[in-house]
């Protein structure tokens, strides 16, 4: 963990004399809330989807809000809406402090956050209307995506400038974000445009493979265990047990991630010798993953009180025992013998939900409970018992979502298998769709209850109540 004397440190390379704050905290900010606002949008409208297994439906007969088009809003809303923005701002805090050099430009930090809001916003009003490409996690409409990466590789040219310039051995942290934002332009530009211009039948379904599993491991993974390796040692005031075995993770990632993709087109007409290399690709993935978690256990190892003490704590490291069931679970999934039996169940519902909520959705929370007080200039949380109950609403309804999705999936595959009549498969689904209903009620009433207590603290911040712009402990600022 690096220290730097406390004040405002001084920004190297520049030619004008005087000091710079080295994080735009404003910019932080202002990620962060679009990135739970939008969260709160997609959470609604993954309610809304819910309720048609239900035949409840809210907006039958509406054609912009059909379950199709919301169900679109959702996923979208997740990834580039509520992920996308808290990684930027978590980028814009991490980057710097791990440089000592701010952002290439403030000016460029804000367009980008602006576009990208607005990139968001189309996303979602294209979707609706009905402009969808048919690309899983790649709907954006065709209009938007030369815009989209455009705006990538903007983020990378302000966030690796600061990285170019930095002197000296690199934490692994930085790793992490120099190959986020290398790949993540590249994945995108193969996925939204290749399969829509280039490439058609199953060539195309593997090329939208590797882009599903790519979104996931070579944009959220690297930036979310980038974070991590930045934000665990500073809270718990410690070093990472070994760095040696934190790149062989991140080698790991780099070498395996890219060969998962088939997995998601098992017993489709892509070549065996592929489906093969992908099954066994991610197997090896969660030998990596089982290093990662080493080694975040052994640094927490001495201060396991903290997991009772620190939230933020809790919410990352909660996370990471997600992550691990999560690529174990796809470890078995994968095989062949699994996929007979789960293959298009809720299984796969349950396990997406388990990834990109109870992992990255986790860690990001972790995050802004980490870091919101000292955004808005308060001296702590308004309410820490409504912090608790944000987290364990969080936790109960995600375990108990994923637990229940799962036996659903069991439940569909063998009676698929056994040609039960279909009417009676969706009986049998009924009464696990109602329990997923009202898992996921509790996960967004939890983040209610997290904005009105964001609402709070922010009002405690502009009272005056603390100005905070630091971790500040025995002199010096921790970064």
């Amino acid at each position: 963990m690096t220290t730097i004397a406390a004040g405002p440190p001084r920004v190297a390379g520049l030619d004008r004399a005087e000091s710079l704050p080295l994080v735009n905290e404003r910019v932080v900010l202002c990620y962060f809330v679009a990135s739970f606002t939008f969260f709160i949008i997609a959470l609604l409208a993954g309610l809304a989807y819910s309720l048609t297994f239900l035949q409840s439906y809210p907006f039958a007969g509406i054609e912009w809000l059909s379950p199709g088009r919301v169900r679109m809003l959702h996923t979208n809303g997740l990834a580039y809406g509520f992920i996308a923005n808290a990684f930027l701002g978590g980028l814009h805090w991490a980057v710097p402090r791990l440089t000592l050099r701010s952002v290439l430009s403030d000016k460029l930090s804000w367009l980008i956050f602006v576009v990208w809001q607005l990139i968001v916003l189309s996303t979602a009003v294209g979707l609706l209307a009905g402009e969808a490409q048919a690309v899983e996690w790649g709907e954006t409409p065709v209009w938007i995506d030369p815009v989209a990466v455009l705006g990538l590789l903007l983020v990378g040219a302000n966030m690796l400038t600061p990285v170019i310039r930095f002197k000296g051995p690199m934490y692994v942290s930085l790793w992490y974000f120099i190959a986020a934002l290398v790949w993540t332009a590249l994945t995108y530009t193969m996925g939204n445009f290749f399969p829509q211009y280039w490439i058609g039948g199953t060539a195309s379904g593997a090329i939208i493979g590797l882009f599903i599993h790519d979104l996931v491991g070579l944009f959220v993974t690297p930036i979310g265990w980038g974070l991590m390796y930045y934000f665990v040692p500073i809270i718990l005031k410690k070093p990472i047990w070994s760095h040696g075995l934190s790149l062989v993770g991140f080698w790991g990632l780099a070498f395996f991630y890219p060969l998962n993709g088939i997995h998601h087109f098992l017993y489709t007409p892509i070549p065996m010798f592929l489906q093969h290399g992908a099954i066994l690709a991610t197997i090896a993935v969660e030998l990596v993953v089982t290093t990662v978690i080493v080694n975040f256990f052994a640094t927490l190892r001495g201060s396991g009180d903290a997991l009772r003490t620190n939230l933020p704590i809790r919410w990352f490291y909660v996370g990471m025992v997600f992550y691990f069931t999560t690529c174990l679970q796809c470890a078995f999934q994968v095989t062949l013998t699994f996929q007979r039996i789960i293959h298009f169940s809720d299984w796969v519902v349950g396990h997406a939900h388990l990834v990109m909520f109870g992992v990255f959705g986790f860690w990001i929370l972790g995050m802004m409970t980490y870091l919101f007080p000292r955004l808005v200039g308060a001296s702590g949380w308004y309410s820490a018992k409504l912090n608790s109950w944000h987290f364990w609403l969080s936790a109960i309804g995600m375990l108990v979502m994923v637990l229940d999705l799962t036996m659903a999936g069991l439940v569909q595959g063998f009676a698929w298998d056994a040609l039960m009549i279909w009417e009676e498969t969706l009986r049998a689904s009924t009464p696990f769709w109602l329990v997923r209903t009202y898992a996921g009620g509790a996960m967004i009433l939890a983040q209610f209850l997290f904005l009105y207590n964001m609402v709070k603290t922010a009002s405690m911040g502009r009272n005056g109540a603390a100005v905070s712009g630091g971790i500040v402990s025995g002199g010096k600022i921790d970064v």
